[in-house]
């Protein structure tokens, strides 16, 4: 991790890295068997894992309790089960959001015959023990290719899914040459995720794969150079 100025950056190539044949994922922060002391988080950002499913395979059904669990779907299908009786298909560009709480057990699969490409995201909760609850996203229309849209929030605004925390996550798509700016309160802190395209950020270059981080206030500034981007951005307490 380098810092450049106000930015830190996370670049794809040093996170941490698994393939177990039918599931190939890289971490971003310390994960399963991958340890980092150095990454362990950000705020209450506790995982980002880039999870690609080979076809007709998925996690089994497993156990998880006090976290927000979100998926954000990019390429192919993901069949989602949970125990409290949730059964969906995602499609890409949509997202599921799981308030695991006191107790949920679910199943991810990838139901089709090419590859699955997605996002795992976990956040930790204000508090502990909350009734477990399953809310989607999923863009209107007219906000397919919207340069900046509010995703998840917590109080659910602008359609938003609703998070268990102080996080407002924003997904961005930009065509080249555009650029969309957002302005960090004081206070908190900002992380942005490079899901696709070669951007800059207040000038700085960045790759997909690539993350950036900073806890100062002002405005960021994300453009696209020579290709289309998306990216997501967690403003958090």
């Amino acid at each position: 991790m380098k810092t450049n100025t106000d930015l830190t950056f996370r670049r794809s190539g040093e996170r941490g890295h698994v393939n177990h044949g039918w599931l190939d994922s890289r971490f971003t922060f310390s994960f399963a068997d991958y340890y980092d002391p150095a990454h362990m988080g950000f705020r209450s950002l506790r995982v980002i894992n880039d999870d690609r499913i080979a076809a007709r395979t998925g996690f089994p059904t497993h156990p998880h309790r006090d976290m927000e669990i979100f998926s954000y779907v990019l390429e192919g299908q993901l069949a989602h089960r949970d125990s409290m009786g949730n059964a969906r298909v995602l499609e890409p560009g949509q997202i599921q959001l799981m308030s695991a709480g006191s107790g949920v057990t679910h199943s991810e699969f990838n139901p089709a015959d090419g590859t699955t490409h997605l996002l795992q995201i976990w956040i930790q909760p204000k508090q502990r023990g909350l009734t477990p609850r399953y809310t989607e996203w999923t863009p209107a229309p007219e906000q397919e290719n919207q340069p900046k849209v509010l995703v998840i929030s917590p109080d659910g605004r602008d359609g938003s899914a609703t998070i268990a925390q102080d996080a407002d996550i924003y997904r961005i798509k930009l065509q080249p040459g555009e650029s969309t700016t957002h302005r960090l309160a004081p206070g908190r802190g900002l992380w942005l995720h490079l899901v696709r395209g070669e951007a800059e950020i207040n000038g700085a270059g960045i790759s997909p794969g690539d993350a950036v981080s900073s806890e100062r206030a002002g405005d960021f500034t994300l453009t696209a150079t020579t290709d289309a981007v998306e990216a997501l951005l967690f403003d958090l307490a």
